[in-house]
């Protein structure tokens, strides 16, 4: 009967780290790679639908609005939003770095900064969202941002094309009307309330003449629309109406948005735990270099990598 021999102190017996790596930051490094092709295929999805779509928003227009009244200004506070992202892996990497040193003040120290950065990223994502869902009225069915498709001119209070000419290509938004409840139905489809100017009775939008807007009027579930007239083709002459923009845009946005943003919120709740473990002195003991920090530094460049492509994918394309 043969004998197995066994050698002591072999690779795959315990006694030698893999690729020179303990096994926590090997299994972060497995982790990150099959999160990072989770994020690919939903960006690669977006992009695919988003180039399909002759009527697909135009960043520069659907998020050109900040805090404190700021309009018309594309990718400003998402600008605001990516420099915290970034800085705070800054932040990070000197936390890694004071960690190797055995430093507790300085991991503490830079490790309270990543945090503010997080929460920063995550305060500006919580007002992005409530401006497009209050103001915007967007939500995961309805996109109220579209592109035109044919040229034209809005239709005028009285009947002719207006001033205000559109072109292929040019965004718009839809906004829902808030309308006023001693209006009656007939009253409102029939149009007796007047925007703007000529709003003596201090009514809402509805099947009206707006002098920035062209003539509008409310559809059966309250959303303010556009019509218009076509200058060229056969259908020239002919009344038509703005629809709403692809739906798959208010969809897709929130989720991929949202589930990287519960990355980050993640990320912060587990910084947090870690920097107070670090704090307590906890990891002095070991006398590993912080490896728990560096672990959690692995993780947060990878959410900060990951930024950088749904920053270009939904803000720059």
């Amino acid at each position: 009967m043969a004998e197995h021999v066994i050698e002591q102190g072999g690779a795959w017996d315990g006694a030698k780290e893999p690729f020179k790596a303990s096994y926590g930051k090997l299994m972060m490094w497995y982790f990150l790679l099959s999160d990072a092709f989770t994020f690919a295929g939903f960006l690669i999805a977006y992009g695919a639908l988003r180039f399909s779509s002759a009527t697909w928003p135009v960043p520069d227009f659907v998020f050109s609005t900040a805090p404190f009244g700021i309009h018309d200004a594309p990718l400003i506070f998402v600008t605001i939003m990516s420099f915290l992202l970034i800085i705070s892996s800054v932040t990070m990497v000197r936390a890694v770095q004071e960690g190797h040193r055995e430093n507790k003040r300085g991991v503490v120290f830079w490790m309270l900064l990543t945090v503010l950065g997080g929460a920063g990223f995550l305060g500006c994502q919580a007002w992005e969202w409530t401006n497009l869902i209050g103001t915007e009225h967007m939500t995961v069915t309805r996109n109220p941002f579209g592109t035109h498709t044919e040229d034209g001119v809005y239709l005028a209070h009285d009947g002719k094309p207006g001033e205000e000419a559109f072109e292929a290509g040019e965004s718009y938004l839809l906004h829902k009307a808030d309308l006023d409840p001693s209006l009656s139905d007939a009253q409102v489809m029939e149009g007796f309330a007047s925007h703007g100017e000529d709003d003596h009775a201090g009514h809402s939008v509805v099947n009206a003449y707006d002098k920035d807007y062209g003539f509008m009027y409310v559809d059966e579930e309250g959303f303010i629309k556009r019509k218009f007239v076509v200058q060229e083709g056969d259908s020239a002459g002919a009344v038509k109406m703005e629809a709403f923009g692809p739906k798959a845009f208010g969809g897709l946005f929130f989720f991929i948005t949202g589930f990287h943003g519960f990355h980050v919120l993640s990320g912060v709740v587990f910084l947090l735990i870690i920097l107070i473990n670090a704090a307590s002195g906890l990891y002095v003991k070991r006398k590993n270099g912080y490896e728990m920090v560096e672990k959690i530094g692995l993780y947060w460049h990878f959410v900060d990598l990951v930024w950088v492509f749904v920053f270009l994918v939904f803000y720059l394309l």
